[in-house]
């Protein structure tokens, strides 16, 4: 995406157009919110404070989507173009939620419409100076589709009012840092408090990319709940390690930082780019495979194998709360179904006595506990092992564990499974 601010009216911040462009792409399905986001502040090197108003705006938008969309709906008549519906959202979230002085919002969205060339002003004006929250309601307590809504309350029960509570709030920064990536970062002005996995939560003083940390190679972002899918195979120094589905490598790097050997596989190479660029910086190397994981593959047997299936993502909302207005039963389904016949594959590399890590960054029993139970049925010569290593809040989940997503972690389903120790290796 290519943002160019144009001379601004009076009283017309750049960070909300910025923000209203962004909204545009990830409602139409064209990006995620963190990649068009990061993308366009890299792009347009807004001020730290408009970054944040952005940020807000953005993410606030997209988490209490449901409900401002039934407060605008009924003020509306026949198609609404979508500029105008990313306009009216932003500034409707902002008077409602943001709480910026309802004065101000009409006047800079005005502004933003008419300078941007996004709306009617005319419409801005009327709508913004209108619009009243809806009435509370299960709706608005959640910020959930009743579906997805009833998938929390199942999986957290009387947990789960503060969970939704809480998906509603920033997401808070998790680093992994050596002990000289928190003296750097200190004396940068960030603050570091020591958190669960041997995670960090920072309030950093400047963009990531920018800290001296990050540039040393001395931190690397991973929720706790990822990294308890890390912990989860337990001591790796100088073993060999497959981490099947690895994506952009980030626990491959945690695997290289802890000694091990890894030997990353995933289908698309791209991914593969990412994650070397990200172990050159941080110091590590790893070994890449390129493989379609729902085909058998041909790797020496290891007794550490770690699947991070691909997934829908509903334990990450807080983070990507754009997922929730795109989710449907049926990609659950359709998740489920991918991750079945991948894990026999990931199951056929793991050595007499190892033990395989099967893990989800979702909270849906089709994607976790289903998909191990149905695996287990089919396969004697493994069996489920209680995992001691999960530090953060859970629950249990069938033959695993379900983290809770609290307080900026995320709900991830892990499982481990132990291969026998006289079975012998095959498909």
């Amino acid at each position: 995406m290519t943002f160019n601010p144009r001379p601004r009216p009076e009283s017309y911040n750049p960070a909300r157009e910025l923000a209203v462009r962004v909204l545009l792409r990830v409602l139409a399905g064209e990006s995620f919110a963190a990649s068009a986001l990061d993308a366009a502040l890299q792009q347009t090197r807004l001020p730290g404070r408009d970054s944040g108003l952005a940020t807000h705006i953005v993410y606030g938008t997209l988490r209490h989507f449901p409900s401002l969309d039934a407060a605008l709906t009924p003020m509306l008549t026949g198609e609404t173009h979508p500029k105008v519906r990313a306009v009216l959202l932003a500034g409707a979230f902002e008077k409602l939620y943001l709480e910026t002085p309802p004065h101000a919002v009409v006047s800079e969205y005005v502004n933003v419409a008419r300078g941007g060339r996004l709306a009617p002003p005319g419409l801005v004006n009327a709508v913004l100076r209108r619009i009243q929250a809806p009435v509370p309601s299960d709706l608005t307590r959640t910020e959930l589709p009743d579906w997805l809504a009833e998938v929390y309350r199942a999986a957290y029960g009387m947990r789960a009012d503060d969970i939704f509570a809480d998906l509603l709030t920033p997401q808070p920064l998790w680093l992994s840092l050596s002990d000289a990536g928190v003296r750097t970062m200190e004396q940068e002005g960030s603050v570091v408090q020591s958190g669960p996995q041997g995670t960090d939560r920072v309030d950093l003083s400047r963009p990531l990319r920018e800290t001296e940390a990050f540039k040393r190679g001395q931190a690397q972002p991973i929720n706790p709940a990822s990294m308890a899918c890390v912990d989860a195979l337990g001591e790796v120094g100088g073993a060999q390690v497959l981490d099947l589905a690895g994506g952009a490598g980030i626990k491959a790097a945690m695997l290289a930082a802890r000694g091990a050997s890894v030997t990353s596989v995933d289908l698309l190479p791209r991914k593969h780019e990412q994650a070397q660029a990200n172990l050159e910086r941080l110091g590590l190397q790893a070994d890449f495979v390129s493989h379609d994981l729902t085909q058998p593959i041909n790797l020496p047997p290891a007794a550490h194998v770690i699947l991070d299936a691909p997934c829908t993502g509903s334990g990450t909302l807080r983070s990507h709360p754009e997922i929730k207005l795109r989710l449907t039963p049926h990609a659950v389904a359709a998740a489920a179904g991918l991750q079945a016949r991948m894990l026999p594959h990931a199951a056929a590399l793991v050595a007499p006595g190892g033990a395989l890590v099967y893990s989800v960054c979702s909270v849906t029993p089709q994607e976790g506990p289903e998909v191990i139970a149905a695996f287990l049925r089919n396969h004697p010569e493994f069996v489920a092992e209680a995992i001691s290593e999960v530090e953060v809040p859970h629950v249990p989940a069938g033959d695993g564990v379900l983290t809770v997503p609290v307080d900026g972690i995320d709900g991830f389903f892990i499982a481990r499974l132990r291969r026998h120790a006289d079975s012998a290796n095959g498909s």
